[in-house]
């Protein structure tokens, strides 16, 4: 029998996938504790609108962050922080600050969880940092600290 997932089920697949079980399993598990429905032709047309309008979306989302990876690359952000005797930072450049950098200065939005340092920023100077933009997309930039 003929069933669209309603949810993720182990082992089975993936939500609004269509899958073939067997009609015992279908009738006396799946449906009635809701996990799946019956693969009628209606169920079927709307199981693969709700997929193609997901690929349209994860098409959109991977273009965005391509044209922001390509704004990010190579680009310098500028880091304003304190710094003490011999060029030594009053704490260190945090995730957080190179984000509202970004934000400010090139106008993209990346969440400070995505931002990987290559290196604890404690003094002034040019440094590395890559942000993972989405899960195949990333860029390559260089933080620049100045003292204020």
């Amino acid at each position: 029998m003929k069933v669209i997932l309603t949810q993720d089920i182990k082992e089975l697949g993936k939500k609004d996938q269509i899958v073939n079980v067997s009609d015992g399993y279908a009738k006396n598990y799946l449906i009635p504790r809701k996990m799946a429905k019956p693969a009628t032709e209606g169920a079927v047309n709307e199981a693969k609108e709700k997929q193609r309008a997901q690929n349209e979306k994860k098409a959109r989302e991977l273009a965005i962050a391509k044209e922001q990876a390509a704004k990010l690359k190579d680009a310098v952000v500028d880091v304003k922080v304190k710094v003490g005797e011999n060029g030594k930072l009053f704490g260190a450049v945090s995730n957080k600050d190179v984000a509202d950098a970004l934000r400010a200065q090139h106008g993209i939005d990346v969440d400070k969880k995505k931002i990987e340092i290559s290196e604890t920023i404690k003094y002034r100077g040019r440094f590395k940092c890559t942000a993972r933009i989405y899960p195949s997309v990333s860029a390559d930039f260089d933080v620049n600290v100045i003292p204020e």
